[in-house]
């Protein structure tokens, strides 16, 4: 499985950005897509995490209300829309696959994930 992120970029606060990550390499009947986040200094947070079925949705607190995540299941693509960007929000971010559909709870672990994006940077700055 080969995941390939894209839309990262600089962008004042309180602006918007878009990115997406598509999955190639594999049969994708069942899936969970997650992202996560790492800025300088700090470990790896969890984001948001879509699974392909759509039944769950699943945000960190942090971007709760300003970031949305959806998916597209033909072309095993899943997007993350975040809006009212913050300084605090610049980071590096990573998308992560498995295949098949976990707990809600599970959805936020790292370890859950066998493969992972090479990572886009976000920076939000004036």
């Amino acid at each position: 499985v080969q995941l390939q992120a894209s839309g990262g970029g600089l962008v004042q606060p309180g602006g918007s950005l878009r990115l997406s990550c598509e999955a190639s390499g594999g049969t994708f009947s069942s899936w969970t897509v997650a992202w996560f986040r790492q800025a300088p200094g700090k470990e790896r947070g969890f984001v948001a995490a879509v699974k392909r079925s759509g039944l769950s949705f699943v945000y960190a607190d942090a971007v709760k209300g300003r970031f949305t995540i959806s998916r597209d299941k033909v072309k095993n693509t899943v997007m993350l829309q975040m809006s009212s960007l913050e300084p605090e929000d610049t980071a590096v971010y990573f998308c992560a696959f498995r295949f098949g559909e976990v707990v809600v709870s599970a959805m936020r672990q790292e370890q859950q994930y066998g493969y992972w994006g090479q990572g886009t940077q976000v920076t939000v700055s004036s």
